[in-house]
């Protein structure tokens, strides 16, 4: 099958890691907020039907009147589901009904490609777009990494955290070879990292030579203050500007765009 018409004007980055616990919806929220501190105008998409991210940005996703999942099986425009959130970002909320996007979508031809074309009328409008991918290799996180120009692996910085990532760096190799031949990827984020423990400098000083791919810098430091965010409804850079957590994710914002 042909591609489809690419979304222009955006940079569209996945985030996504099947495993879950690895601080994937906290880079998406901390990354978008620290994007838009830079000046760009961000979307973000939250494709995961526990709705993390959703919540995290003060929405209840209980409330919606329409999320991804109502534009994702055809019932409304995406346009029509995109709030305003604090933190200079736009969302684009999931639903518990998300869980049952991929059964109503297995049918359809093409089904990988619907959210490519679904950004494509509003990618205009933004700089960036990041999609924050549930924790599985299904056809949602197909979807993203079909639509996306980069995929960002959020992983912690333990031996376990290594579960899974070659099993996701070979279904990217599958997507580049029959989906999107322009999908790169930007990098590993390391995530949770603790610089006292011995154990975790190893991994990270070994994950981008076991894996060959780029290791984003600085590596997110552990910290209680990303736990505390998501209860205001808004990221580590606006509840606590000032610490590690914080500055660490801006760092990387900067580190990202020099590899775009």
């Amino acid at each position: 099958m042909p591609p489809r018409s690419r979304a222009k004007g955006a940079t569209i980055l996945a985030v996504a890691n099947q495993k879950g616990g690895v601080a994937k919806t906290t880079s998406v929220a901390s990354l978008g907020a620290a994007f838009a501190e830079l000046g760009k105008r961000v979307l973000l998409v939250d494709l995961d039907p526990q709705a993390c991210l959703t919540f995290s940005l003060g929405i209840d996703p209980d409330q919606v009147e329409a999320s991804v999942h109502d534009a994702l099986t055809g019932a409304v425009p995406l346009a029509d589901v995109i709030f305003e959130c604090g933190d200079g970002v736009d969302l684009i909320p999931s639903s518990i009904e998300l869980a049952g996007t991929e059964s109503v979508l297995l049918g359809r031809p093409g089904r990988e490609y619907i959210l490519q074309e679904l950004l494509a009328p509003v990618a205009t409008a933004y700089d960036l777009i990041l999609l924050d991918c549930s924790p599985s290799l299904g056809v949602l996180t197909l979807n993203a990494l079909t639509a996306a120009r980069g995929l960002i692996v959020p992983m912690p910085c333990e031996m376990l955290g290594h579960r899974g990532v070659g099993q996701l760096l070979d279904t990217v190799r599958d997507v580049k070879r029959i989906l999107n031949k322009k999908l790169d990827v930007v990098g590993v984020l390391p995530t949770m990292y603790d610089g006292r423990s011995t154990h975790q400098q190893d991994v990270l000083a070994d994950v981008g030579e076991r894996y060959g791919i780029p290791v984003l810098a600085p590596p997110i430091p552990r910290t209680v203050r990303f736990a505390e965010a998501p209860a205001v409804g808004r990221s580590i850079l606006e509840t606590s500007r000032t610490s590690k957590g914080a500055q660490a994710y801006r760092a990387v914002a900067k580190d990202i765009l020099t590899r775009l």
